[in-house]
C-alpha cells in the first residue's frame, strides 16, 4: 500500500490543474483504487472481531467439559472478551485521536495474533478467561482505529454503505467461525476447542499484511496543523497533483484547525446525548446478538433443539446466516431510506419477532428456529448502524474517542448481559430470558424515537456540527456547537 502504488489509479494532472473550490477533496472525490483497498483492509478488523468473539460459542462446549467449568465460570469466560473490549475501546480511542490512526492500525492485530496462538496451551479456566480478555482488548482497540480511518477517507456518496459494510463483514467472520467450529467438531469432536480458539491467528496474519503501508487520515493531519502531509497523502490517493491552495480551501471550509478536544467534552451538551444514543442503542442490539453468538448452541438445547452436539452448532450457523442476510438489503436502505427509519424499524420488528419465543418456551423446534431466524434477519439490518452513527456524529479531533466510548458503553452492557445469560437460563428458564431480550429491544426503540438523527447525504463536517430537529432529512448548513445544548 505504498503511495506510489496508487498513482496509476488516475492520469496525472498538470501541476496547475485545480479542483473547483466548491468541490470537497475528500467528500466529493471519486472512489479510487486505494479507497477499495482500504475498504478491504479495514474490513479485516471487523471480520477478525466477529470471528474471534464468536468462535468461543462453539469452543465453550468442549472447554466447559475439559476444564470443568460451572455456569459462573462459563459466564465469565463468555463475557471476558467483552470486558477486554470495553477497556480496549475506552483506552485506545483517545490514544488514536492523540497519535493518529496509522500507528495503531497494525499494532492491535499483533496482540490479537499472539493471544489467539496462546490458546493452544490453555490448561485451566483462568487461563482461558485471561486470554479471552486479551483478545477482547485488541478487538476493542480496533473498533475506533479502523472505523475512524475509513470514515475519514470515504467520499460521502459511499460512506454510509461502506461503513455499514463493516458490520456485515463482522457477521461474515461470525458465520465463518461457526462453520470452522462445526467442521472441527464434526471431524475431531468437541475436544478440538483449543484449535478453534487459535484458528483466528491465521486470518490475523492475512489482515496484518493487507494493512501495511496505509495512508494516515488527512482530516486528522489537518486538525493537527500538518497540512503539507495531508496534501501528500491526498495526492497519492487521488493519483494526481493536489495544490496547497486546494488543501487550504479544504482547511478553511470543511476542516478548520482546532485544539484537541478533551475526552471530558464528550460529557457535555449534545456530545453527551449522542454518545449515550450510540452506546445504548448499540448495547440493545449487541446483548441479544452476543447471547446468540456466545451461547447459541446452549440456548437452542434449552429449547429442546439438538442433542448437545453438531446439530445445535448447525442450528447456530442458520441463525448466524440470518444476521448476515438481514444486513445486506440494509446496506442499500441506509442510503435510500435513511439511518433513522432503519434504526427504529429494526428495534420495533425485532421485539415482535422475539416475543413469541418468550411466550411459548415449549414450542417445537421448527417454531423456535423460525422466530429466532426472523429476529436475526431484523437485528442484522439494524447492526449496520452501530459503526455509522458514532463515526458520523462527532468531529475528527474526537471521533475515535467517541467511537471508543460508545463501544465501551455497548460492550459493558453486553458483557454483563452475556455473563448473566447462562445464569438466567438455569435460574428462571428460557421463556423469561427471552422476555428480557424483548425488553432490551423495546428500550432501544424508545431511545431511537427520541434521539436518532438523520445523517444521510451530508458531509462529515455537517453531521458532526450543530443541531437540527431530530429525524430531519433536510441538509441545511449547520453552525451550532454540539458541545452546547440547544436553547
Amino acid at each position: 500500500m505504498q503511495p506510489t502504488d496508487d498513482t496509476a489509479a488516475a492520469p496525472m494532472a498538470s501541476r496547475n490543474e485545480t479542483t473547483p473550490m466548491s468541490t470537497h477533496l475528500i467528500d466529493d472525490s471519486p472512489l479510487t483504487r486505494y479507497h477499495k483497498r482500504l475498504i478491504i483492509a479495514c474490513s479485516g478488523g471487523p471480520f477478525l472481531d466477529g470471528y474471534l468473539l464468536s468462535i468461543v460459542g462453539v469452543a465453550l462446549t468442549g472447554a466447559s467439559k475439559d476444564l470443568a467449568l460451572d455456569s459462573n465460570a462459563m459466564g465469565i469466560a463468555g463475557a471476558a472478551s467483552l470486558i477486554g473490549l470495553f477497556v480496549g475501546s475506552l483506552v485506545f480511542g483517545p490514544i488514536t485521536d492523540r497519535i493518529g490512526r496509522r500507528i495503531m492500525y497494525t499494532a492491535d492485530l499483533i496482540l490479537m495474533i499472539v493471544a489467539s496462538l496462546a490458546c493452544l496451551w490453555i490448561g485451566t479456566g483462568w487461563q482461558l478467561i485471561a486470554l479471552r480478555l486479551i483478545v477482547g482488548l485488541a478487538v476493542g482497540a480496533d473498533y475506533p482505529i479502523a472505523t475512524s480511518l475509513l470514515t475519514e477517507w470515504m467520499p460521502k456518496k459511499y460512506r454510509g454503505a461502506v461503513i455499514g459494510l463493516l458490520s456485515t463483514i463482522w457477521l461474515v467472520g461470525a458465520v465463518l467461525a461457526y462453520l470452522v467450529g462445526y467442521a472441527l467438531t464434526s471431524a475431531y469432536g468437541v475436544e478440538a476447542w483449543r484449535w478453534m480458539l487459535a484458528s483466528g491467528a491465521v486470518f490475523g496474519v492475512i489482515v496484518l499484511i493487507l494493512r501495511m503501508g496505509a495512508h494516515e487520515s488527512p482530516r486528522w493531519l489537518i486538525c493537527r496543523g500538518r497540512v503539507e502531509e495531508a496534501r501528500t497523502h491526498i495526492a497519492a490517493v487521488l493519483g494526481r497533483d493536489v495544490t496547497t491552495q486546494e488543501v487550504t480551501a479544504l482547511v478553511d471550509s470543511e476542516e478548520p484547525q482546532q485544539q484537541t478536544t478533551s475526552l471530558i467534552e464528550l460529557a457535555r451538551g449534545d456530545y453527551l446525548r449522542r454518545v449515550l444514543f450510540c452506546g445504548l442503542t448499540w448495547m440493545c442490539i449487541a446483548i441479544p446478538q452476543f447471547a446468540l453468538f456466545t451461547y447459541g448452541p446452549i440456548i437452542l438445547s434449552q429449547f429442546g433443539f439438538g442433542d448437545g452436539g453438531a446439530e445445535e452448532t448447525l442450528g447456530q450457523i442458520i441463525l448466524n446466516l440470518g444476521f448476515l442476510v438481514g444486513s445486506l438489503p440494509a446496506l442499500r436502505w441506509v442510503e435510500t431510506r435513511g439511518r433513522r427509519p432503519l434504526m427504529i424499524g429494526s428495534f420495533l420488528f425485532g421485539a415482535l419477532a422475539l416475543l413469541p419465543l418468550g411466550v411459548w418456551p415449549d414450542a417445537p423446534g421448527w417454531f423456535v428456529i423460525t422466530f429466532f431466524f426472523l429476529f436475526t434477519l431484523i437485528n442484522g439490518a439494524g447492526t449496520i448502524l452501530v459503526f455509522i452513527y458514532p463515526n458520523e456524529l462527532f468531529p475528527t479531533q474526537v471521533r475515535a474517542s467517541a467511537v471508543g466510548v460508545a463501544t465501551a458503553i455497548s460492550r459493558l452492557g453486553a458483557a454483563i448481559g452475556t455473563y448473566l445469560v447462562p445464569l438466567s437460563l438455569s435460574g428462571i428458564g428460557t421463556g423469561p430470558t427471552m422476555l428480557i431480550g424483548v425488553g432490551l429491544t423495546v428500550l432501544g426503540l424508545v431511545i431511537s424515537l427520541f434521539w436518532a438523527e438523520e445523517t444521510r447525504n451530508r458531509s462529515l463536517t455537517a453531521t458532526a456540527g450543530g443541531t437540527e430537529p431530530v429525524g430531519s432529512d433536510e441538509h441545511p448548513t449547520l453552525t451550532g456547537d454540539p458541545r452546547k445544548s440547544p436553547a
